[in-house]
């Protein structure tokens, strides 16, 4: 099911160092799950795009249960092709705060920067079409008597809707909760750190932690170290978990 990039990425993840932010953050990522999956852990993918990270769960807890959600409908249709286990559940719709359908921006050139609004681009030549989606709430589409132990949220700068259609899961089962957040993503969707860290910490009680130092063992953040983060563009992943 491997394209050649898919290919070259995983060549990359298996080399001592690190040619990008992005290859580190995914061998960090490789490294939670490791950490964390049990064989039968129930995992949500928000973002899945053509199913890398879902790969990478399902190898990790073979007799666990998946909820993977992927808007664009070409992708969406890859995934249905190539994940076809009765305990994989896929999604053709994005995630948000309320349910109802929106504007997507499929960005064709660089489909990784796809989201329900645009944000920063690498080049001001990206080719963009425009789709409508549906959105749904998380905490409407997983019953709440399935115990969730991973979520990955990867939606170009929507993570605040995503999290906030899903904050009576997040409380009820303390999930490991890994985001991406940062500036030229989310400060387009009118995001700030606080907003964040005021729903994970203060409302679902998790605290948020730069990868390497969740993985390390290391000291959670506070909402001024947080916003250091941020605002510095130190790191755009993050982890939110229990202590």
């Amino acid at each position: 099911m491997s394209s050649f990039k898919q290919i070259i990425r995983k060549c990359l993840l298996k080399v001592p160092f690190n040619i990008s932010k992005n290859i580190e953050y995914d061998k960090l990522t490789l490294a939670i799950m490791d950490k964390v999956l049990k064989a039968d852990a129930v995992c949500i993918d928000v973002g899945c795009h053509k199913g890398e990270v879902l790969e990478e769960m399902i190898k990790r807890a073979p007799k666990g249960r998946f909820f993977a959600f992927e808007p664009i409908p070409e992708f969406y249709a890859f995934l249905k092709q190539n994940f076809t286990d009765e305990n994989c559940k896929l999604f053709n719709c994005a995630l948000g705060v309320k349910e109802g359908t929106s504007d997507f921006n499929y960005v064709k050139s660089n489909p990784a920067y796809s989201g329900l609004k645009k944000r920063e681009y690498k080049s001001q030549n990206e080719e963009i079409e425009k789709l409508t989606v549906e959105v749904k709430r998380l905490d409407d589409l997983i019953p709440s008597t399935i115990k969730i132990d991973f979520i990955k949220i990867d939606v170009e700068g929507g993570e605040l809707d995503v999290l906030g259609g899903a904050v009576q899961l997040i409380k009820r089962d303390k999930p490991i909760v890994v985001f991406e957040f940062g500036l030229g993503a989310s400060d387009y969707y009118g995001t700030k750190p606080v907003d964040i860290y005021n729903l994970l910490c203060k409302e679902c009680g998790l605290f948020i932690y730069t990868l390497k130092d969740w993985k390390t063992n290391g000291s959670y953040l506070d909402q001024k170290e947080f916003e250091d983060q941020y605002f510095n563009r130190i790191n755009y992943y993050f982890i939110a978990a229990p202590i």
